[in-house]
């Protein structure tokens, strides 16, 4: 029996100015190109679903927040992993205050990093990270799915 994985996004929403915190990934990540997500990753095993997001956050753009200062906004249950290796389920966290200043921690993974207008999300992004980003930003159901009808595809951007 396959044990669902699990991984964490945070939205960065600074509602003041309406821009999110978004990251781009280079062409060797996960997609055939470059693309935008929301900062996130992997939970490590025994580590909190809100620590996880946190530590993300803070290891992939710099912002820093407490765990106990993020909600949980959304879940995607995902049925084909980006690598290949089955489902994963996405815990999606918002913070809407922070410490730190947005950057590319991270220039061998990443691109770049950037402050969008949330009403005018870049493009290509990532199916997940969009779905939760327009979900949220909507006010919609706080569960989606990603896959159901066919294997995950990265080059299935939204956008592309």
């Amino acid at each position: 029996m396959e044990s669902l994985r699990q991984a964490v996004s945070v939205i960065a929403h600074d509602r003041a100015t309406g821009v999110v915190a978004l990251i781009r990934y280079a062409v060797n990540s996960w997609s055939a190109t470059p693309a935008w997500t929301i900062p996130g990753g992997k939970v490590e095993v025994g580590e909190r679903l809100d620590e996880a997001a946190a530590r993300e956050l803070a290891e992939e753009t710099g912002l820093l927040v407490a765990p106990e200062n993020l909600r949980l906004v959304h879940t995607i249950q995902v049925k084909a992993g980006w690598d290949g290796k089955g489902p994963f389920l996405l815990s999606v966290f918002l913070a809407t205050a922070w410490s730190g200043e947005l950057t590319n921690t991270e220039p061998d993974k990443h691109l770049d990093v950037a402050w969008a207008p949330a009403d005018k999300l870049p493009l290509p992004m990532f199916p997940t990270s969009h779905a939760a980003l327009t979900m949220y930003l909507s006010g919609g159901r706080g569960f989606s799915t990603h896959g159901w009808d066919g294997p995950f595809d990265p080059r299935a951007l939204v956008g592309a």
